[in-house]
């Protein structure tokens, strides 16, 4: 079969199953999940819709593929290392691959046809929980309780009408006008003590977020594993 290409005539590159899969993730970072067919990718990619099933058999096929290559930018923790700093990296790293694919949250748990980036990702994790010193059911615990906080916070931020330090007074303070009657008193306090200060970064609270549970998580290991 005769490879499909895509690109200008300048550059014209051969259609290939990465290149379907990273073309479904740029679809979905600029025009989100909903927006993510067959026919709108072979649309973006220049190519005849029946041509992608030679790459991917369906639909659910290539959100499998892209769920796994989201996994694979997010840095996998070493057991080597010392756990807390390893975990850290990990949740900061997923973070920050999830602000890039905020589409990408609601997927990253629901594949049940894993790849081997999710795979190796999973395993990395659970690997170094264990060899911190936690039991198999802890480390399960850990995992469950890291992942909802991550995820969590991915969905938050993506739903805040304002994005990084720059743009929060500019959406804070018509809604402070709101609490001028002085009927609301603790936003008030709020907004004025916190958020409306100089420097203020929502993204603060992921950071203050995840030390209380690396400490707590700590604190559950045997005595002569913290």
């Amino acid at each position: 079969m005769p490879q499909e290409t895509i690109g200008t005539s300048e550059e014209r590159s051969p259609l290939s199953k990465e290149r379907v899969l990273r073309g479904a993730i740029a679809l979905a970072d600029e025009k989100g999940l909903a927006a993510l067919t067959m026919r709108s990718l072979a649309q973006e990619l220049g190519a005849k819709p029946m041509s992608l099933y030679h790459y991917v058999a369906n639909k659910d096929e290539m959100l499998d593929g892209v769920v796994d290559l989201v996994f694979s930018e997010i840095e996998l923790p070493s057991s080597a290392g010392d756990w807390r700093v390893e975990i850290r990296r990990r949740a900061d790293s997923a973070r920050q691959a999830l602000q890039r694919h905020p589409w990408a949250t609601a997927l990253m748990e629901s594949r049940t046809a894993p790849g081997p980036a999710t795979l190796r990702h999973h395993d990395a994790i659970l690997g170094t929980l264990r060899s911190a010193g936690f039991s198999v059911k802890m480390a399960a615990h850990a995992y469950a309780l890291l992942d909802a906080y991550v995820y969590g916070s991915a969905l938050q931020e993506a739903a805040l009408p304002f994005s990084g330090p720059d743009t929060v007074a500019i959406v804070a303070e018509p809604i402070v006008q709101l609490f001028a009657e002085g009927e609301y008193p603790h936003l008030m306090e709020i907004a004025t003590e916190h958020v409306l200060k100089p420097g203020y970064d929502f993204g603060d609270e992921f950071e203050f977020g995840l030390n209380l549970i690396l400490d707590a998580l700590a604190a559950a290991l045997p005595a002569d594993q913290a």
